[in-house]
């Protein structure tokens, strides 16, 4: 599920990421889907779940997408305003994706969101639901 972060969050004027296809949320029933969570300019800027299902289109597993997507946020991240001491973007971005073949991942940009929790993401299959952890681009948190 993809949702946007309501009323509470917006500035005015301020739409979302989650309904601009290919920005927030993308699916292509015959490839698979990518939806995301975090900075939301990030992902309109990079179209990153459009970006990921041409991936997977391409061939790429879930996981190799989504870093793909990852590393694009990270090379087009360049306001200093977002980026850290040490030039990484200082926000948020996870991935979730699944391919019709019925592989998955999550990603995330870092391994440890600003509140501290480690980054997962949540699947139901055949097993039943349950948390995974997701794979991370960068080690710590967005605000280290």
């Amino acid at each position: 599920m993809t949702t946007t972060s309501g009323l509470a969050w917006k500035m005015p004027g301020r739409v979302g990421d989650s309904p601009i296809l290919g920005a927030g949320l993308y699916v292509d029933g015959s490839v698979g889907a990518a939806g995301s969570t975090g900075r939301g300019e990030a992902n309109i800027f990079n179209l990153c779940s459009f970006l990921i299902v041409e991936a997977m289109r391409r061939g790429a597993h879930p996981k190799d997408a989504g870093m793909e997507a990852l590393r694009r946020i990270k090379a087009t991240t360049v306001e200093k305003r977002l980026l850290k001491r040490d030039g990484n973007p200082n926000f948020y971005v996870r991935f979730y994706i699944i391919s019709a073949r019925g592989e998955y991942a999550g990603v995330a940009m870092y391994d440890t969101t600003d509140k501290g929790a480690k980054a997962n993401f949540a699947l139901c299959n055949e097993g039943g639901p349950q948390t995974l952890p997701c794979e991370a681009l960068l080690p710590g948190k967005p605000t280290d």
